[in-house]
């Protein structure tokens, strides 16, 4: 019997949620090497100012910044160097595609460990003008004070 494969979270985007408009998301696998993945199971990890680049049919990551194993030997890879994404040719030719487009842009949003394979999030993005960003940060605000006001009642 197959037993569950557990999810562990190693980096969240939160800034990609706040500048952008995710539209569709993929699960990617990523090309690693071993050190980089024992730094991941560390969880020294940035996906920061990361995104998704689309060249000669193959989806790149950009930027990354994975931190050098401190337990390593003296040869280490680049912390930002360009890793490969592992995607189906369909997917890989539908956000070359959307790219495109006015306005769109491929951003990783997480990060994590699903069993022992690490997996990458990327989403098919929109960026967000301020006023939308005004909008967001007004409409949290709301909805933290109504649960605040719900909070205070139930005591």
């Amino acid at each position: 019997m197959d037993k569950p494969r557990a999810n562990r979270l190693i980096a969240s985007n939160r800034k990609a949620y706040h500048d952008f408009f995710i539209e569709d998301t993929f699960q990617a696998g990523i090309e690693l090497f071993g050190m980089e993945v024992k730094s991941l199971r560390a969880g020294r990890c940035n996906l920061g100012d990361s995104y998704v680049d689309i060249r000669e049919g193959q989806a790149f990551l950009v930027n990354m910044h994975i931190s050098p194993y401190e337990f390593a030997n003296v040869h280490q890879k680049d912390p930002m160097r360009r890793r490969r994404l592992l995607l189906h040719k369909y997917e890989i030719r539908k956000l070359d595609a959307a790219k495109t487009r006015q306005g769109y842009t491929i951003v990783p949003t997480k990060i994590y460990f699903d069993g022992s394979l690490v997996k990458l999030d990327v989403a098919l993005a929109k960026g967000k003008k301020l006023y939308d960003k005004r909008h967001d940060l007004a409409k949290k605000d709301a909805q933290r004070e109504i649960a605040r006001t719900f909070k205070n009642q139930a005591n």
